[in-house]
Parts: C-alpha cells; sequence; structure tokens
C-alpha cells in the first residue's frame, strides 16, 4: 500500500512538471491574474482597516476613559446641566468639554480644540492634558494659552513659547502656544486649552459640548444610561464611547464595502481565465487522461490530479498577491494618503500592518477562484469513457454539457429576484449577489447562444457564397461553440465589468453635474471660513454684504448639527431661503413636494434628503418631533431632496423658521446674485474691502463644480484603475485560450495547408474567428453589462449611499473600448496561430485521425 501511495505521487510530480514545461506561458498568466485580483483587494483591505483604526482609535482617545458622554441633539447646550450631572447618584467624575472645530486663516481645514478642566480631565483623559513648561505650571489655566499636539504644530508650523491666529466666525483670536500635549495619535491635528478660556475667547460663555461621565463602582452601566436618557428626554444623547466606533465605521463602512467589491472585480475575473485556460488544457489532454484511465489511474486520482494543478496556481497567484497588496498599500498610505479619494478619514496618518485574518480571507480566494475555474473541466475529465476519450476530435464531446442552459437561466433568475431584497446592515449585500449570480449566468449561457448565433450566420452565409475564409471561420464556430464559449469568457466577463461600470460612473458623474447646475444658481458665493458652530456673520456683517455695490440680493444660509441616533452620525441642518410655494426652485427633488395649505397650525416644514427616508423612514407629510431651540419642536416633512455630498442625512428648512425657534441669527453661507453690469471680480474685491473681508472665502459657480467634479473623479479613481485591469485580464483570457486551442488544432491546420490553403489564409482564419467571437462577446457585454448597471444604479448605489441618480450611458467609450478590444483579440490571435501554422504540414497530420 505504501509502495503504491509512493508511485501516485511520483506520478504527480511527473504529470506536474510536465504540464509546467510545456505550458509555462499560460500557468504564469493565469497566476499573474489571480496575484492581480488578490493584490488588488488585499490592498484596499489594509488601506481601509489601517484608516478606518487609526481614526476610531484617535476619536476614541477624545473620550479617554469616560464610561458615557451627555451631548445634545444640537452642537452646544447650557453648561446648567453640568452641575446636575456632576452631583447625581451613580457618578463618580463629571468632566465638562468644549469641543469646536476652529477656522484657521490660509487653512482649508478647521482645528479641533478642546475646552477642559484641566483637574477634572486629568482623571478621565490624562492623554489629552496641556503639558506646560516647568517655569509656568498655571498655563494650564491661563486665558490666553493653548496646548497644540505634534501634528497641528507641524500643519500650524507653530513652536512653543510662539502664537498662532485662530479666528472665532470673523474675528481673529490670537493665542500663545504654551507646550504640547501628553499624548495624541499620529496626524491627529488638535489644541487644548482651559474651558473658561475657551468660552469666552471663542464667544461660548456658558455652552458646553459635551460631559464625559464616570461611574462609580458596581453600577450598571446600560441601566444607568437608559435611565438617565430617560430623564433628559430627547434633546439630550446619552452614549457610551463604543458608540463612536458605530458611528465612524457608519459613516464610512458603505465606501469601504464598494471598494473592497470593486477590488475583488479583478479576482472575479481571473476566476474566468483560470477556468478557460483550465478547460482547454483538460480538453487538449483528453486522449492523454484517457490513456492514464485506460493504464490503470482511477478517476478520483484524475479528479485530485486535474484540482491540484488547479489548487497550486490559485497558491502561487494568492500568495503573489499578498505580496503585491501590502507593497501597494505600503505606498498608497505613504503617498496618497489613507481614504482612496473618499474623504471619510481626515487627520490621521496610519500605517499599514499585517492582518491575519484578511490574510488567510483573501488566501482562500485566491485559491478558491483556481479551484473554481477548475472544476468543471475535472469533473469532465474524470466522467469520460477511455475508449472515446482516445479519438481525435471528441473535444467537442467534452464540453457538451456547457450547453445545458437551465443553470445559466436558474442564475439569471434568482440573481433579478434578489434586486428587490433590501439591504443588510446598510449594505447591498443582495444586490452584489445579484451582480454576481447574473454574469455568471450570462457566461454559462454562452455555449448555448454561440451555437444559435453562428450556426443561423452560417446558414444565411451559405446562401451568398462569398469569401472561404468567412465560411471556414463561421463552420468551425457553429460546430464547436463549446470551445469558442471558452475563450470568449474572458472577454464577456471583462467587458460586461467595463460596460456595467462604465454605465454606473457616466451616471452617477452627470447626474451629480445636473445637480450642481440646479443648486449652484446664484453668481457668488460666499462663506465665513470653515469653523463648525464657533460663529458666523452677524446680522450687520449680513447687512454690510447685501448693501455692497453691485448685489442684487443675498441669500444666508446657517449651518448646523443635529444628532437623532447615537450610533449614527450627525444630521446636516440647513437653513436657508427656500419658497414654501416652489421649493423645487432651490431644491432638486424627487417628487411631488407638500403644498402650504397641507401644513398644521403650529408645524415647522422641513425638507428631508433621500437618505433621511432610508436611515431614519421619513415620508412626505410625515409629522415629526425635533430637537431644536431648547425644545422639541413639532415639523412637517414637505418634500424629499436630492443630496449627493451628505450620506449621512441632511434636513433643510426655512431660514426665517430656524431664526425664530433658536434666536439665532447668524449665517456662515452667502448665495450672491449680481444686479445688471456687475462683475464678479468687482463685487469680490468691494467685500475684501469690509472689516471682515478676510475672514470669508468667495467661490464662483464654476470654480465650484470643478472642485467638485475634481474630488469625484479622484474618488472613482479606483473604479477607473480596475477598468483597465478588466481590458487586460480579457486579453489575457485571449491570448491564453487561443494559444492553447490553436496549437491543439495544428493538425487541422496541416490538413487546411494539404487541400492548398495558404499561411496567411489560415491566420486570416484565426483573425476571423477571433473577430467574430469578440464581436459576440462585445455584443453579449453590452447587454449583461448594461442589465448589470441598472442593478449599480437603482440598487446597490441608492442602499449604499442612499441617493438616487438618473441614467446615463457613455457610448462613446463603451464604442471605443470595444474597438479596442476587438482588435487586440484578432492580432492576438494571429500571434497565438503563428506557432501552430509554422509547424510542418506534413508532420501535423501523421497522426491517426
Amino acid at each position: 500500500m505504501t509502495e503504491l501511495a509512493a508511485a501516485h505521487r511520483t506520478l504527480t510530480r511527473w504529470l506536474l512538471a510536465a504540464q509546467w514545461r510545456s505550458h509555462r506561458g499560460r500557468a504564469l498568466v493565469a497566476i499573474a491574474t489571480i496575484a492581480l485580483g488578490v493584490g488588488l483587494g488585499y490592498a484596499v483591505q489594509l488601506i481601509n482597516s489601517a484608516a478606518f483604526n487609526e481614526f476610531s482609535a484617535a476619536a476614541r482617545s477624545l473620550s479617554g476613559d469616560a464610561d458615557l458622554q451627555v451631548r445634545s441633539a444640537t452642537p452646544l447646550f447650557d453648561e446648567s446641566l453640568y452641575p446636575r450631572l456632576a452631583t447625581r447618584e451613580g457618578v463618580a467624575l463629571a468632566s465638562p468639554v468644549l469641543e469646536i472645530d476652529v477656522s484657521v486663516p490660509e487653512q482649508n481645514a478647521p482645528l479641533k480644540v478642546l475646552g477642559i478642566d484641566v483637574f477634572k480631565a486629568r482623571r478621565i483623559a490624562p492623554d489629552l492634558t496641556g503639558v506646560p513648561s516647568a517655569q509656568a505650571p498655571f498655563d494650564v489655566v491661563a486665558d490666553d494659552a493653548l496646548f497644540l499636539s505634534t501634528a497641528a504644530q507641524q500643519w500650524l508650523d507653530a513652536r512653543i513659547g510662539g502664537t498662532v491666529s485662530l479666528q472665532n466666525g470673523t474675528s481673529p483670536v490670537r493665542l500663545r502656544v504654551a507646550g504640547g500635549i501628553a499624548r495624541a495619535r499620529a496626524g491627529q491635528r488638535i489644541a487644548v486649552m482651559d474651558i473658561a478660556a475657551a468660552q469666552w475667547r471663542f464667544g461660548m460663555l456658558g455652552r458646553l459640548s459635551r460631559v464625559d461621565l464616570q461611574l462609580a463602582r458596581g453600577v450598571d452601566r446600560e441601566r444607568f444610561r437608559q435611565a438617565l436618557q430617560n430623564e433628559l428626554g430627547s434633546r439630550f444623547v446619552v452614549s457610551e464611547t463604543r458608540d463612536i466606533e458605530s458611528r465612524t465605521d457608519r459613516l464610512s463602512r458603505a465606501y469601504r464595502i464598494n471598494m473592497n467589491v470593486l477590488a475583488l472585480v479583478a479576482l472575479f475575473t481571473g476566476a474566468f481565465l483560470v477556468f478557460s485556460t483550465q478547460a482547454s488544457a483538460v480538453v487538449r489532454r483528453r486522449a492523454q487522461f484517457a490513456m492514464l484511465r485506460v493504464l490503470g489511474m482511477t478517476r478520483a486520482l484524475l479528479l485530485r490530479q486535474i484540482m491540484l494543478e488547479g489548487a497550486l496556481l490559485g497558491v502561487a497567484g494568492a500568495l503573489l498577491g499578498l505580496v503585491l497588496g501590502y507593497a501597494v498599500a505600503a505606498l498608497a498610505l505613504r503617498y496618497f494618503g489613507s481614504d482612496l479619494g473618499g474623504g471619510y478619514f481626515p487627520g490621521v496618518q496610519p500605517r499599514v500592518g499585517f492582518e491575519p485574518v484578511a490574510s488567510v480571507v483573501f488566501l482562500a480566494l485566491g485559491i478558491g477562484v483556481a479551484l473554481f475555474g477548475t472544476l468543471v473541466p475535472a469533473l469532465e475529465a474524470a466522467r469520460a469513457r477511455p475508449a472515446p476519450a482516445l479519438k481525435a476530435g471528441s473535444e467537442e464531446a467534452a464540453l457538451a454539457p456547457l450547453a445545458t442552459p437551465w443553470p445559466a437561466l436558474a442564475c439569471l433568475a434568482t440573481g433579478a429576484a434578489l434586486t428587490q431584497a433590501p439591504p443588510v446592515f446598510d449594505a447591498p449585500i443582495a444586490g452584489y449577489v445579484a451582480v454576481a449570480l447574473l454574469l455568471v449566468g450570462g457566461i454559462a449561457l454562452m455555449p448555448r447562444l454561440t451555437a444559435v448565433v453562428f450556426r443561423a450566420a452560417s446558414r444565411r452565409h451559405a446562401t451568398r457564397k462569398r469569401s472561404a475564409v468567412i465560411t471556414l471561420a463561421l463552420a468551425r464556430l457553429a460546430n464547436a461553440p463549446g470551445q469558442a464559449s471558452i475563450a470568449m469568457g474572458g472577454v464577456l466577463s471583462s467587458f460586461t465589468l467595463i460596460v456595467a461600470m462604465g454605465i454606473m460612473v457616466a451616471s452617477f458623474r452627470i447626474s451629480v453635474e445636473d445637480w450642481l447646475v440646479h443648486l449652484l444658481s446664484a453668481d457668488l458665493y460666499v462663506r465665513v471660513a470653515a469653523s463648525g458652530d464657533t460663529g458666523g456673520l452677524r446680522p450687520d456683517q449680513q447687512a454690510q454684504l447685501a448693501a455692497v455695490d453691485g448685489v442684487k440680493h443675498a441669500a444666508f444660509t446657517r449651518t448646523s448639527r443635529l444628532t437623532l441616533d447615537p450610533a449614527r452620525p450627525a444630521v446636516a441642518l440647513l437653513a436657508r431661503e427656500i419658497d414654501a410655494a416652489d421649493p423645487g426652485a432651490n431644491l432638486q427633488l424627487t417628487g411631488a413636494a407638500l403644498p402650504p395649505t397641507a401644513w398644521r397650525a403650529g408645524e415647522t416644514p422641513v425638507w428631508a434628503s433621500e437618505a433621511m427616508v432610508d436611515l431614519y423612514g421619513y415620508r412626505i407629510g410625515e409629522r415629526l418631533r425635533l430637537p431644536l431651540g431648547g425644545a422639541d419642536r413639532t415639523f412637517v416633512v414637505a418634500g424629499i431632496w436630492r443630496d449627493y455630498v451628505r450620506q449621512t442625512g441632511a434636513l433643510q428648512m426655512r431660514i426665517a423658521d430656524y431664526r425664530l425657534l433658536t434666536h439665532d441669527t447668524t449665517a456662515t453661507d452667502a448665495a450672491i446674485t449680481l444686479g445688471a453690469g456687475a462683475s464678479a471680480s468687482r463685487v469680490t474685491a468691494a467685500m475684501h474691502a469690509l472689516p471682515f473681508g478676510a475672514a470669508l472665502e468667495f467661490s464662483q459657480p464654476g470654480d465650484i463644480r470643478a472642485r467638485t467634479l475634481t474630488i469625484f473623479d479622484r474618488s472613482f479613481a479606483v473604479t477607473y484603475l480596475l477598468e483597465a485591469v478588466a481590458i487586460v485580464i480579457g486579453l489575457f483570457g485571449v491570448a491564453a485560450t487561443f494559444s492553447v486551442q490553436t496549437l491543439a488544432r495544428s493538425r487541422e491546420f496541416g490538413m487546411l495547408r494539404h487541400v492548398g490553403v495558404t499561411r496567411r489564409q489560415i491566420l486570416a482564419l484565426l483573425a476571423a474567428e477571433g473577430g467574430l467571437l469578440t464581436a459576440l462577446g462585445i455584443a453579449m457585454g453590452c447587454v449583461l453589462g448594461f442589465a448589470i448597471s441598472l442593478i449599480l444604479v437603482f440598487v446597490v448605489n441608492p442602499q449604499s449611499f442612499h441617493w438616487s441618480m438618473s441614467l446615463h450611458v457613455p457610448w462613446t467609450l463603451i464604442a471605443g473600448i470595444g474597438c479596442v478590444m476587438l482588435v487586440s483579440s484578432c492580432a492576438t490571435a494571429v500571434m497565438a496561430g503563428r506557432r501552430a501554422v509554422s509547424v510542418d504540414a506534413v508532420r501535423a497530420v501523421r497522426e491517426d485521425w
């Protein structure tokens, strides 16, 4: 028994070595394809994971060892709540915090400033306390002292002992850099100062952002949290520190999942390349396997042998892909940042690290796709009867089971049904499965479709008696649809995904452009530099802007935030001029709006973004209570509008209603409509000359559109890269499959040479076969890609990002890529056939037919 096992192992090694020596190029192509797919997916996973973990750790560090946090639904609340919390039974320590984003002159991002009670914070968050010099220990409570993290010092080019200039609304605030911070995460730009000084310097006397609570020993945290939440009501949110990570996860989850899925597109396409190459190799070696069966090799051993060949390709490709992915992730984090264009993880400097679980998953994926691509050919080879398989010309019979349409139709039907399934954990899992099933079903249907199309074309061409080359090509494709479909698998899968992603990206981009045109209806936009809730334009300053010569009308906006769910990011609240009778003039509504006559007395209208429908269940005409202005107010949802900026949700209301409810008369933005003959440059110069003009930022609609679309293109850079990868993989598939098939057809070409067909005509025959086959693949790819794009546009994107878009097809791009693939496939087929044509005609046909 031991000798038999040793013999089997020896035979296995011989067969593997022979296969490697005979078809080294094909094996290298398959390995490279798997490595590319695994590498891209692994790199995206490492980048997103490193950024998410670092960002979450940085956010958690702001809370220290607090058990609970009490926040208002609005950004700030009255500090009179603090004594109640500090003296509440079960609270061991309460630490008040004022957390504000402060504008920095000549910088495009705010600085996060934490106002803390140093004596309380030292016990809850010791890492975030300032470190004064030994000569000035009382700087921690000085009214002009600011402590900066290392990253903030570098960003502001500030040194200890120097000064920095910040901005409260339109007023400058100069503070002294008194030292650093005990400990901060790499890249975390934060500043710490005494809470009373922060309240005074930034005009927030008596206001807090949150209170961190440390509970006494033995207190049930969850029970305490629920009791406190019931006592405080909906105007406050009592959350645990773990909710910070939940908010971060929800904020970026859809983006991370979509990036991972897009990265796996290359791996998924590679599975079909492995299938096509392995199927061609198994068909070509059909007589060899039959001989091994005759000599005593069992079906189980033959199946294991073929699966082992595929597994080795998968192992080599997956291991190479892991190395490639790690290197790409390290380079991307070092030179291009951590968000891949998404912008979800600002202010962090993550480093790539080895992730055992992710590595095992992607290793398994690489091996799995190779085994998946090998399974069907291996089963056919093991089931084949030796006697018929030994005869030449039985290759197509081996592929006959592929022509069965029912599995393909079942995949297509199941995929269509899954498009109606709801999201799972805010992710369109069913949508992705539907895309995969449609792709698998479409490719599995190709043998039957190929036979039908080319038989019809062959009959029609035969009646016209035209080119002999075309006649031979059509006859070959019509009578060997299985082998033809294998060659087309890589082209079809890659072109389908190119069409689907191309339509999705074009639809999104054009929808964003249309949205910007609708949104940016003014001539000039003015804003106070990004400063969170530290202030804005006062009424007198608003009046000065509106009175500038050349200004016809100035529409002011106040932007704020509302926290409706502690586990979700805050919802944006925009107060602006909205005509209740015609809200569509200012908002891109997705349907009919509720007319003012439908509002009840005492109700205030709000217009909700599409994300509010998905995340909070808002509907037109729904009455709801929102915490605003220190009390719960009654609102009615008067309409749903499209928002491509805030996927976590946004509400808009009339600025007059906002000021009435909150008594906040400041503004953060202004949309300026110019009078006849007035120029934007002259008005901008006049506004710059105002006493507070240095604190303003000016933009014209064209500049905003250009910046937005630049960010859009950067966000989809990975998608464009994957489209290029899909093209390369498709061409690899054509090259590998045609190489195998043309070598296997040497005897056929030799017979043609004997009957007078020239080498040039045989090469033309191969080019015609490649062109016809690729043309059918492109046509089918267009149909299948369009169907998948409908899922991406109307299922995946709305479930992922909670916005809708209109459908747009980039015909020019698709036609251009189709032509490139068509020409490349013909050239590839010709190059692959040169070797087979070069074989001596007599030697090619000397075997027994």
